[in-house]
């Protein structure tokens, strides 16, 4: 449930390096639906649970990574209050028209923090060809989960410089808050968890001297039976697993990683506590980070933390 006027992560493109490979296994095995493709042949997906036109692009490069995550907003006034904040904050502002390369939004606001990434804001997107039922609905419409069976884009992780100030925007700009933190012994911040709802994340930073890099898109699963699931699928598909199935610490959520084809990190994730805004913030020290992020090992493991695209 979104606690203020900026409602959810709706839509990331990702750059991906081979699109035939890359998209057999975004559908086939992590389940997400088909939309359509664009005039310059980047494809669109969604989750089988998402109500909106897509939520994931993909773009052929020759280079994986991010290259752009979008905010929905609850309206056109919040749309131009963000617009103003943002301009306030010191980020120029682009604006993107409707219907343009993102076929089904309406218009964008884009902004390129500190940490070198791009984030937009929209409020207007078309619904989706095939989404949830709402009249006597059952629990899917005519073609089943696949796959993993991933719900919905959930949150994504972004490594870059002065997330200090990138996590401030976030509050003050988006109206998020934070509901954990991990401050380096002179207390300084290194990693953030951010969120507008309550869920214990939409989008976390971790300090990161190369700007614009990501770390890893979540996609929501059910519960801890389809992330072990998850993991049987990683096996019979012979993909490259980072770790778990395990869980997490921070935000309790239940959790693996591993790489998709084009080498992007991708975590299906279930559960996580509830986050409020008058909670007391969870903090965390950087010599119990691997407890945090691992608890049941309790160890960090190095690839975790140096592979980034």
């Amino acid at each position: 449930m979104a606690l203020n006027k900026t409602l959810r992560p709706g839509l990331i493109q990702l750059r991906v390096l081979d699109l035939d490979k890359t998209l057999s296994f975004y559908k086939d095995i992590l389940g997400l639906n088909e939309v359509g493709r664009t005039a310059d042949g980047r494809v669109m997906l969604k989750g089988y649970d998402e109500f909106d036109h897509h939520s994931v692009t993909l773009r052929l490069a020759d280079s994986a990574g991010f290259d752009s995550a979008a905010f929905k907003v609850d309206s056109h006034e919040t749309l131009e209050q963000i617009r103003s904040a943002a301009q306030a904050f010191g980020y120029a502002v682009d604006e993107v028209p409707p219907n343009t390369d993102q076929p089904g939004f309406g218009k964008r606001y884009g902004f390129k923090l500190c940490t070198g990434h791009r984030l937009e804001v929209y409020c207007d997107v078309e619904p989706a060809r095939q989404r949830p039922m709402i009249k006597n609905p059952d629990l899917w419409g005519d073609e089943p989960p696949r796959g993993m069976r991933v719900q919905r884009l959930d949150h994504f992780l972004l490594f870059g410089p002065g997330i200090s100030e990138a996590e401030r925007f976030c509050t003050e700009v988006l109206g998020m808050f934070v509901p954990e933190i991990c401050n380096t012994p002179d207390g300084k911040r290194l990693a953030t968890w951010i969120t507008s709802s309550n869920k214990p994340h939409d989008l976390a930073f971790v300090e990161y001297p190369e700007p614009g890099k990501i770390h890893h898109i979540g996609f929501f699963l059910q519960d801890w039976n389809d992330v072990g699931a998850a993991a049987d699928l990683i096996g019979k598909n012979r993909l490259k697993l980072d770790i778990g199935p395990t869980r997490h610490a921070i935000t309790r959520g239940m959790t693996i990683y591993f790489w998709e084809p084009s080498g992007n990190r991708i975590e299906t994730y279930a559960g996580g506590y509830t986050a409020y805004p008058d909670n007391p913030q969870r903090v965390w020290d950087t010599d119990s980070l691997g407890r945090g992020l691992f608890y049941y090992s309790g160890e960090l493991i190095d690839s975790f933390l140096q592979i980034v695209t």
